[in-house]
């Protein structure tokens, strides 16, 4: 197996002239060698060296809460080429707010009943005797609200995406069309809800609402003919607090103090609203609560009203790291996150899995399933509760110190967010909360993802709203440092990229499959997300290659940071199938490079989906079963296992090289943890009476054996080790970022890759039985270069 790349030059590439001729006269010996070389100003460099017969997987030199809140339950401690066919007729889209829901953010309420603004609090409190009127936690809680930036830039013109990509202009009706439509709703909301700022922050209106007097409860239902607000506090009698119906459809019930000035909700208690609907009566927990769980024996989540008392909320001790030039993410689970057959905890993953990936160099762990889901099994992407973290793994303030923990190890926290689509929960989701079909969703079959059995949010209305405040929820309260948005593809086209495939033409992105209202509300988001928190980091998960996705909204884009390089692990898995002669250099070059210019990707190897069960992970692939018998190094190896290694190695490294800005791995993966993921789950039984086996419930395949990795008698060890130099070694010359970047060779005889990037140069040998020596090699500048890895 062999890649090699000649005289290709990325987009952004700065002419260089090669010191000396790339030859192909080098002499030849047996075995494969890969090769990377750096040089800096001190003739500092790195070689590496891939072998498919490496036997020696430790040559490398590496540089170095308590309870649930439910009564009885208790809970354990964490520029693709164009076709320019013009197509200036843009699909069209109402994003008019429509008079019902308009005005849902700025209701006023009654006196003393709302709670007070953070911005309100500041200039109270700084206007006293702080020290005295305040406690230390509130008081750090003001500075940090004073220290945040509260102002998003006025819409720009949108024209610049023509400068960056002249091919646009053919689609100028559609992407004006877009932009106009954009600015629009941000004048609406400006008009309307008083800008973005407070439209983001309806979760200090709607839900629960402490304050002085009491507790406000609003919901926003307009399809309830009547509701009520029940719950252990009140002994569930549907009499007991009911709610009056306001303007645009919202509810509301106001509880006062009891007589001893105590909350009239205690802390920790079960609540839900009762409502009579087109649908009957029905109880639902809030759309907007902040925590839920399931009580033991039962099956419906319950909502809880969570606030505790000043002197046991988590107070954030740590500053928010800065965003890195260079991302490299960890991508992880909490609840698989230990070496036994359990589910995990927030506490459990910050003081294991914190330290471990900070110390193997990654600066940015990306958690998934945050969000509140009552099926396990779906990875955390059927979301039932968008503003409660999952109660599984413990409490929010548990969450909150993990993250304060992660800030204190230099580490960003992105959580994985998803809002292309809804659980189906009718009970426990928002799926016909009020009785109605079309509440936050789109109604008949355009609501409802056939393959994903889920619901599809009305991205045109106003009232969704709710997911856009989620995220400055999960931004200002648990100090996030961005997102990863889920199925992003799904959301910007009717189609949702289903059974399509994208060729590059750019009338598949800009013709009437495009779903015009979500892409407005992708826009609005970034730009929410970068004006009131300019460092956080926002990455699209896009298939498609939607053109001008990761370029500012200003400037015309739709505004995200990165884009995930989707492609690249589709790639590996087509590669692998291959026998080693028929793998070809120029078409994983092609892979790793092709994206579009001023557009930052996130490249990887495989994530979270190559290890679930009915795929394979690379190590899989290549090694298959002799995993279970051949890793340890005091037995004989096999051809297999030591092929296998070398490629692993040598697959996640060109790929950090060559495919984007920021490079990802999910956990466990960077050793080549053995088989794959399986949640626990059931027999489940068809429609059609076929029935589907599971696995009696089991969790031993939903964990990860870090302990393999830390084992220095296996071959894991040696893996792991390899993936931990790539990081230090990507932090220490940061040519992910770098300017220059070149493809010098990529020969198919010889099966070698070489590229520089940045002061690197790597040099590739995927050949299953030829090494070389005397191998000459094309530099840009003279002088003397290091081997720092070698992989022999």
């Amino acid at each position: 197996m062999a890649f090699a790349l000649a005289g290709i030059r990325f987009p952004t590439a700065q002419t260089a002239r090669l010191s000396s001729r790339s030859g192909l006269e080098g002499k030849r010996r047996t075995g494969a060698s890969f090769s990377l070389l750096s040089r800096k100003k001190r003739f500092a460099g790195i070689i590496l060296t891939g072998s498919s017969c490496d036997t020696d997987p430790t040559s490398t030199t590496v540089a170095a809460s308590d309870s649930v809140l439910v009564p009885g339950a208790e809970s354990d401690d964490l520029s693709s080429s164009t076709d320019m066919i013009s197509d200036t007729e843009a699909a069209s889209s109402n994003l008019q707010v429509s008079q019902e829901t308009t005005g849902l953010m700025t209701e006023e309420s009654e006196a003393g009943q709302t709670s007070i603004s953070s911005e309100f609090i500041c200039e109270e409190s700084m206007d006293e005797d702080v020290e005295g009127a305040v406690s230390s936690q509130a008081i750090k809680r003001i500075m940090d609200v004073q220290e945040k930036p509260r102002f998003v830039p006025p819409p720009g013109t949108g024209q610049r995406i023509y400068e960056i990509d002249p091919s646009l202009n053919g689609y100028r009706g559609h992407l004006d069309y877009r932009y106009d439509q954009y600015k629009k709703m941000r004048e609406t909301i400006d008009q309307y809800e008083g800008g973005l700022d407070a439209f983001s922050r309806g979760y200090e209106k709607f839900g629960f609402q402490r304050s002085a007097n009491g507790i406000t409860y609003r919901e926003w239902a307009p399809g309830a003919k009547w509701a009520t607000l029940i719950g252990d506090f009140n002994n569930w009698n549907p009499n007991a607090d009911v709610m009056t119906r306001k303007e645009y459809g919202v509810w509301e019930v106001f509880l006062p103090n009891n007589a001893d000035g105590s909350p009239p909700i205690p802390h920790g208690s079960r609540v839900k609203i009762r409502m009579d609907t087109p649908s009957g009566i029905k109880d639902s927990i809030p759309a907007w609560i902040k925590f839920s769980v399931q009580a033991p024996g039962e099956i419906p989540y319950n909502g809880i009203y969570y606030d505790p008392p000043e002197e046991e909320k988590y107070v954030f001790q740590h500053a928010q790291p800065k965003a890195p030039k260079s991302l490299r993410i960890y991508e992880s689970h909490v609840g698989m996150s230990s070496p036994e057959p359990k589910i995990n905890t927030y506490a459990s993953f910050r003081d294991d899995v914190l330290p471990r990936i900070q110390r193997l160099g990654y600066n940015a762990v990306q958690i998934m399933a945050i969000q509140e889901h009552s099926y396990y099994g779906s990875f955390g992407y059927h979301v039932t509760n968008f503003f409660a973290p999952s109660s599984r793994f413990g409490t929010p303030d548990e969450l909150k110190s993990l993250i304060d923990r992660a800030h204190e190890l230099g580490l960003l926290v992105l959580m994985d967010i998803v809002h292309s689509h809804a659980s189906n929960n009718v009970l426990d989701g928002l799926n016909q909360f009020d009785g109605t079909d079309s509440h936050y969703f789109h109604s008949g079959s355009r609501g409802h993802h056939w393959m994903w059995d889920s619901r599809l949010f009305n991205y045109g209305s106003c009232k969704i709203s709710i997911i856009q405040c989620e995220m400055g929820w999960w931004l200002e309260e648990y100090k996030f440092d961005g997102f990863r948005f889920d199925g992003v593809t799904s959301m910007m086209y009717t189609h949702h990229g289903l059974a399509v495939g994208f060729t590059g033409s750019y009338n598949e992105y800009f013709g009437y499959a495009t779903d015009m209202d979500a892409m407005v509300y992708l826009m609005l988001v970034n730009d929410m997300i970068h004006g009131l928190y300019p460092e956080a980091v926002a990455i699209g998960e896009d298939v498609s290659g939607m053109p001008t996705f990761c370029i500012p909204v200003q400037d015309g884009g739709v505004g995200f940071d990165y884009r995930l390089h989707m492609a690249i692990p589709d790639k590996w898995i087509e590669i692998m199938k291959l026998k080693d002669e028929d793998w070809k250099m120029g078409d994983i070059v092609h892979t790793l490079t092709n994206r579009r210019w001023l557009e930052k990707c996130v490249a990887y190897a495989e994530s979270h989906d190559q290890a679930l069960v009915g795929d394979k992970t690379i190590a899989f692939w290549l090694m298959d079963k002799d995993m279970y018998d051949f890793m340890a190094l005091d037995l004989p190896s096999t051809p297999r296992i030591d092929r296998g290694i070398a490629l692993h190695k040598m697959i996640r490294l060109i790929t950090m090289g060559l495919g984007g800005e920021g490079y990802l791995n999910f956990m466990g993966n960077e050793f080549g943890h053995p088989e794959w993921i399986d949640f626990p789950r059931g027999d489940q039984r068809l429609p059609n009476g076929k029935v589907i086996p599971g696995n009696n419930y089991s969790y031993d395949k939903c964990r990860r054996r870090f302990d393999l990795g830390d084992a220095d008698y296996l071959r894991y060890r040696g893996m792991q080790e390899f993936d931990q130099a790539m990081q230090h070694l990507e932090e220490e010359y940061g040519f992910m970022t770098s300017d220059h970047q070149y493809i010098s060779r990529k020969d198919e005889r010889d099966k070698i890759i070489v590229f520089e990037r940045g002061d690197m140069v790597f040099v590739f040998n995927f050949h299953w039985t030829n090494s070389y020596f005397d191998y000459r090699v094309g530099c840009l500048k003279l002088g003397k270069y290091k081997l720092q890895i070698q992989l022999i």
